[in-house]
């Protein structure tokens, strides 16, 4: 350690101070006191010597003698008791003196052990003169390592003496600035911290100066929560900085709006100025409640979905945030959009036309050719004369019937063909079956083929559109009946099956030929008969799905084909109505 040859002007302790401050004359009296005690001594011894003398001699005067001893006595008494009184008031006043050097030591070594500041004095030639236990705490070394050391102190970092060695020399010279040093020490077991150090001149009592004093602050944890309160501002500015949206802060002044913040999206678009703000506020300056809208810019040019805030700035104003999204190519995707929708719903209605007309073309056959038989079994009788009223009206009435059928059908098949809803009301089952059979019957005694149907007890209600519902069994009689034409079982069964979740399942059972291509079955225009024009079992398909039912087809264990399709049951509380009701799906 390099100790300075010269001596500093810094006492080492405070005790030191307070003993120089008590130099005196306080020893002369105690001597004074002892003197005073050997003339006493020597006074006795004389007086004892005279009266000796005067046993021996012949004797003066007895009166004189008893009167200079009284005032010796007398004399040397009130100079012992004043000296002793000068004694005890001098004592007293040094043990006031002491005790209030002591309270006062007390206190500025309670005020030194109290500071978290760390407080550091270096003497004119750069020695640590004194430092305060928070410093000593600070870096982990004691008082005795520290006061008389000079640079390089063991609180500098290895391997930057250089750098602290230029901070002292700042430190010394009386140029450090008045907001502090920033510095970086190490403490003795060590771990490193970053101090900030105000440096001020220390000076005696005559105002001369004799050292510096430097106070010193750990800011490890608030410099780490400072920079990373800083990291986050510059995160939350790079995601505001980065986002396409146009983001910006006015507030209200008497002089208009003012501008607090604006990304730069918004500076992109309308510059550092509240206009592009009022603008997109579209006059909406009375309003306080959060709210999104569509504008058009017309100085941007451009569509905005604008979403207003209001909300409290940082110095307590009440401001107003904007967000503004640029949705010109959405509004144009849209207008697109709509464009190409209606332009498919123009070819969809088209295509309606063409299934429409096909759905006629093979729905109408049935009752069509039902009305040409009855009509000509009627010109039959009439022309034979063989007839009688009662026969040839049942004929007509038949006809007639199948005539009302075919308008009813026409009817349905041109609502469904504008996708509307069904019209789905609470049916017996059992009576859709009855009118289908009935009506596929006449093919089937055609070709010998007798329909059966399996009916459960009981057999509940079920929510469709009968018309609907009748076509699409005539239409998987009719195409089962075709397929067991040259079948050597001449029966097509009809079963209907309760299923989970309050549906019902009807399967018609053929023992025809089979399915031949099952993936495309139900494809629009794919038949595998030469008369076909493929659209009876996908508009069935279509049907049965607008009833929120499925229709499907598998092969016949047996031979054949087996078609199922399903259909919710009406609710049991539901009344039935001879009138349909419209229901939403």
């Amino acid at each position: 350690m390099a100790n300075h040859s010269k001596k500093s002007l810094i006492p080492s302790t405070f005790y030191e101070q307070a003993r120089h401050n008590r130099r005196g004359f306080y020893w002369l009296t105690p001597v004074i006191v002892l003197v005073l005690y050997l003339c006493v001594m020597g006074a006795f011894f004389w007086l004892q010597r005279l009266q000796h003398d005067s046993v021996m001699f012949i004797t003066i005067d007895q009166e004189i003698r008893q009167q200079r001893l009284l005032l010796v006595v007398v004399a040397l008494s009130l100079v012992i008791i004043f000296s002793l009184l000068a004694l005890w008031r001098y004592t007293r006043f040094r043990s006031h003196a002491e005790a209030a050097l002591i309270a006062e030591t007390g206190f500025r070594r309670a005020m030194e052990n109290s500071m978290s500041t760390g407080m550091r004095v270096f003497d004119m030639y750069g020695r640590i003169a004194y430092v305060n236990p928070a410093f000593c705490r600070m870096i982990g070394w004691n008082e005795a390592d520290l006061i008389g050391r000079t640079a390089p102190f063991p609180y500098w970092l290895p391997g930057r003496h250089q750098q602290h060695q230029e901070i002292l020399d700042l430190l010394m010279s009386g140029r450090t600035p008045s907001s502090g040093l920033e510095v970086e020490a190490q403490r003795r077991d060590g771990s490193r911290f970053t101090a900030r150090m105000y440096v001020s001149p220390l000076r005696d009592p005559n105002g001369e100066q004799i050292g510096w004093m430097t106070s010193m602050t750990d800011i490890t944890e608030p410099k780490r929560i400072r920079e990373a309160l800083t990291a986050a501002h510059e995160r939350f500015m790079t995601v505001l900085e980065g986002l396409d949206d146009a983001i910006s802060v006015v507030a209200d002044t008497p002089e208009g709006l003012e501008l607090l913040f604006a990304n730069r999206t918004y500076r992109r678009i309308f510059g550092a100025q509240p206009n592009g703000h009022a603008e997109l506020m579209g006059g909406r300056l009375g309003r306080f409640t959060d709210e999104t809208v569509e504008t058009f810019s017309l100085s941007a040019q451009r569509w905005f979905e604008v979403h207003h805030r209001m909300l409290a700035w940082t110095d307590g104003r009440r401001v107003r945030l904007q967000v503004a999204r640029d949705i010109t190519e959405r509004r144009q995707h849209e207008e697109a959009s709509r464009i190409q929708q209606e332009k498919v719903q123009l070819t969809s209605r088209l295509t309606t036309m063409g299934e429409m007309a096909s759905s006629l073309a093979h729905e109408l056959n049935q009752p069509l050719t039902a009305i040409s038989n009855y009509s000509m079994g009627a010109v039959a009788m009439v022309k034979s004369g063989r007839y009688n009223p009662e026969t040839l009206i049942d004929a007509l009435e038949k006809a007639a019937a199948q005539a009302e059928r075919a308008g009813k059908i026409i009817s349905r098949i041109r609502e469904f063909v504008k996708r509307s809803e069904p019209r789905r009301q609470q049916v017996p089952l059992a009576q859709i079956l009855d009118n289908a059979v009935a009506f596929a019957d006449i093919d089937a005694r055609k070709r010998q083929i007798k329909i059966e149907v399996s009916l459960p007890t009981p057999i509940p209600d079920v929510l469709a559109d009968p018309i609907l519902i009748e076509q699409v069994l005539l239409n998987l009689l009719k195409n089962g009946i075709e397929a067991m034409e040259n079948s050597d079982y001449p029966i097509l069964h009809v079963y209907v099956t309760p299923l989970e979740g309050n549906l019902l399942e009807i399967a018609v059972v053929d023992r025809g030929y089979g399915l031949k291509d099952p993936e495309r079955l139900f494809e629009p225009f794919y038949s595998t008969k030469n008369e076909g024009l493929g659209m009876g079992l996908n508009i069935c398909r279509t049907i049965i799905e607008s009833h929120h039912g499925r229709l499907w087809a598998t092969d016949n264990p047996d031979g054949g084909t087996i078609f199922r399709f399903t259909l919710p049951c009406a609710h049991p509380s539901q009344n039935t109505t001879t009138h349909s009701e419209e229901i939403q799906a």
